[in-house]
């Protein structure tokens, strides 16, 4: 029997909702079961969309879904950057409020994809002593109805980080506000208040 400390994982109930994502979810299933430590590649615009930003500037929003808002749903790395789950339609409303001068000039250019795209999502296994790909989930689904958060929340989650400064250092090309005091870094996740009942597979820090 696998547990935190042995191995990362998907819950079945998690497999469950990641598979309605695909055309035919029970062969996806099958898949992860002959091999649960393959990436997979799942369409956007049926269960999920999803948005894609820079490594550290989307490490900054996902704080910020915790610190200021409702927090988040699923969330995976790939290749150094950071995918968001989000509510079918947020790809396409994002865009388009993105365009608004009032704060494009402060969020750097985020890939947001929706019905027609499709993403590769992180194994279902992962053993903690192997090493480490290029994807991993940084909160893994666990809810046959996760909670995920829409193109307002967002928005205003990659605005707050956008124009907040940073203590650690430089940032990945995103503008930041005028205040030279430095933003403190969270040391703590709120698990009990997540809305999907959301599974953090690093009780100390979700970036470990």
């Amino acid at each position: 029997m696998w547990t935190h400390q042995s191995i990362e994982y998907v819950t079945v109930a998690g497999e469950a909702w990641l598979a309605s994502a695909s055309e035919y979810p029970r062969s996806m299933r099958a898949l992860w079961e002959s091999q649960p430590w393959a990436p997979t590649v799942l369409p956007c615009g049926r269960t999920f969309d999803a948005v894609n930003l820079p490594g550290l500037f989307g490490r900054r929003v996902v704080d910020e879904l915790w610190e200021s808002g409702p927090g988040c749903g699923p969330v995976a790395t790939h290749r150094g950057r950071i995918l968001i789950f989000t509510e079918v339609g947020t790809a396409a409303r994002l865009r388009s409020l993105l365009v608004w001068e009032e704060w494009a000039r402060d969020v750097p250019p985020l890939l947001c994809h929706g019905q027609g795209d499709a993403i590769t999502v992180p194994p279902v296994r992962r053993m903690v002593d192997a090493p480490e790909g290029p994807n991993r989930w940084i909160v893994a689904p666990d809810s046959h109805e996760p909670w995920l958060p829409g193109a307002s929340v967002l928005l205003w989650a990659c605005v707050r980080a956008a124009r907040c400064p940073v203590a650690e250092g430089p940032a990945d090309g995103v503008g930041v506000g005028a205040d030279p005091a430095p933003r403190p870094t969270q040391t703590t996740t709120p698990l009990a208040s997540s809305p999907g009942r959301l599974q953090l597979l690093d009780s100390a820090s979700p970036w470990a």
